[in-house]
């Protein structure tokens, strides 16, 4: 055997050796670019766009709203259905205030009402008024009217308007409102508990204490 005729087989048989090597370089580098291509960079993180602030703040808030059933006439989407004097007799948690309703004479005002905002207190915001007072005031129908209707304001108030406002109630004084995030107070003091809670007629938020006006 000649040397060139050697030299042409040795050739033949690194080039058989090498191939398949290149083969698997080849293969490792797709496999590597295609994960690559699959993993969003840094900035494609940073562009997806947050949660709708908007959304968030549509939905009822507060800790009072984990008593609120979660189905039913009292549940939030059953009290979306009622004018809000009837969806307020379905909470439980309200039960003093539609005693309150009913002995003023104002359930087919407050529920005929378009497009207003209820400052709801609870049965514990009642329980803070002496008992001998609270009856009193229950017996008396011109006092009991002037108390409710000033929890009364004839817009419906989104939480953004709750962060800093004074407001006209149906009373014909005004309360202000202030606050940020899932904390609001009235007047500074009464507590939002369970706020933005719809209702067919109504933007009701449920407070921790009655309000007086002046």
């Amino acid at each position: 055997m000649n040397t060139t005729r050697f030299q042409r087989i040795a050739l033949a048989v690194v080039g058989a050796a090498v191939l398949p090597l290149s083969l698997t370089a080849c293969s490792s580098d797709d496999g590597k670019d295609t994960k690559a291509d699959s993993t969003p960079t840094a900035a494609e993180e940073k562009s997806t766009p947050p949660a709708d602030d908007a959304a968030m703040t549509d939905k009822p808030f507060g800790p009072a709203c984990a008593g609120v059933p979660a189905d039913g006439a009292g549940s939030f989407d059953g009290m979306a259905k009622d004018p809000v004097a009837t969806a307020a007799s379905n909470n439980p948690e309200l039960s003093t205030l539609v005693t309150a309703v009913k002995k003023a004479g104002l359930v087919d005002t407050l529920n005929n009402a378009k497009n207003i905002t209820v400052f709801a207190p609870t049965n514990a915001a009642f329980a803070k008024i002496p008992k001998a007072d609270l009856d009193k005031v229950l017996a008396d129908k011109a006092t009991l009217t002037k108390i409710l209707t000033y929890h009364v304001v004839g817009e419906k108030l989104a939480p953004k308007q709750l962060e800093k406002g004074t407001y006209p109630t149906l009373e014909k004084s005004t309360l202000a409102t202030a606050g940020s995030g899932e904390s609001y107070t009235v007047n500074d003091t009464s507590k939002v508990v369970c706020g933005n809670v719809p209702t067919a007629n109504a933007t009701v938020h449920i407070i921790d204490t009655v309000l007086m006006p002046k």
